[in-house]
């Protein structure tokens, strides 16, 4: 999903480094308020795994591959804000030190991944959560699902991109760019629900938002 130089317009690359802009400056300003000496190095933590599970590739049908996103994960564990934040630092790393994704394009790269990833799909995940019941079963679905949607909402979001700067026909674009990251995602959604439930075995309070209630104990009759 990275978008490599030359992918998308001058136009549509300023378009889309406007709000990606906005949302990363906004994100820093919520870091000065939300992040304490406890979720410091939690951020950390996270920008360093979803840096590092970036770079394995998976193959999926046709030649192609993909890789973890982790902007579900990251909201689950740091919020929408801060999931946009790690994000945007991932991509530029990747940008100007490994050559993965255009400099030209990171602002379209950060749209469709830190902002639409992150933020819109995080905040609904979190708006879910609030409404389902307080459960682990309810959390780990809620995370499947946001995983899932935050692959597909990116992989649409750079469809749209391509086709609005003449690269290639949306009718092209679209349903090839859909129907492989339907692929990546279930991949995105089986990661991310195995390290919330690894953070809810080990550590429950880092998981953003409402924390699933332990189950009770089953009393044996006497």
């Amino acid at each position: 999903m990275h978008i490599p130089d030359g992918f998308v317009s001058n136009e549509v690359a300023v378009v889309c480094a406007v709000p990606a802009i906005g949302a990363v400056g906004y994100a820093l300003r919520r870091a000065e308020v939300d992040l304490d000496d406890r979720r410091v190095p939690l951020l950390g933590v996270t920008a360093a795994f979803v840096f590092a599970a970036q770079m394995l590739n998976f193959p999926v049908a046709g030649g192609t591959s993909g890789h973890f996103l982790g902007a579900a994960l990251a909201a689950l564990l740091l919020g929408p804000w801060l999931a946009c934040l790690v994000l945007a630092v991932v991509l530029a790393v990747q940008a100007f030190l490994f050559a993965d994704g255009g400099i030209t394009a990171l602002g379209a790269n950060v749209l469709n991944m830190g902002a639409i990833g992150g933020v819109v799909v995080g905040g609904l995940m979190l708006a879910v959560r609030k409404a389902l019941p307080n459960t682990r079963t309810a959390l780990l679905g809620a995370a499947a699902a946001g995983a899932w949607l935050a692959v597909m909402a990116g992989a649409a979001a750079c469809a749209v991109e391509l086709a609005v700067s003449g690269t290639v026909p949306l009718a092209t674009v679209l349903p090839a760019m859909l129907g492989v990251h339907a692929v990546i995602a279930v991949g995105e959604a089986v990661i991310t629900v195995a390290a919330v439930s690894a953070v809810l075995a080990t550590r429950p309070d880092l998981i953003h938002g409402p924390v699933p209630e332990p189950a009770a104990p089953i009393l044996a009759a006497s």
